[in-house]
């Protein structure tokens, strides 16, 4: 099998899975021997039922100039400096 990332070599490989409750069990799955890229059934599973994210598109100014004017800077008390003796 190759590795769905880099096409890499896949391996068996023996796992160790931390659950909370009760303690850790020994899962095997695929690990690539280039990459790292664990396939493991339970995760591929999880990866399928969760929706894709949607891109959001991002609205950007063009222009020569700087446009500064606009933003707001909140300074604290960090930003207080004393006058040295």
């Amino acid at each position: 099998m190759s590795c769905s990332r880099c096409c890499g070599l896949m391996v068996k490989d023996n796992l160790m899975d931390f659950d909370g409750t009760s303690g850790h069990t020994w899962v095997s799955a695929l690990r690539c021997m280039n990459c790292g890229h664990v396939h493991d059934p339970v995760m591929e599973q999880n990866r399928r039922a969760r929706p894709a994210p949607r891109l959001v598109p991002v609205l950007v100014a063009v222009g020569d100039e700087a446009d500064y004017h606009d933003d707001e800077v909140h300074l604290g008390i960090e930003s207080i400096v004393a006058q040295a003796a």
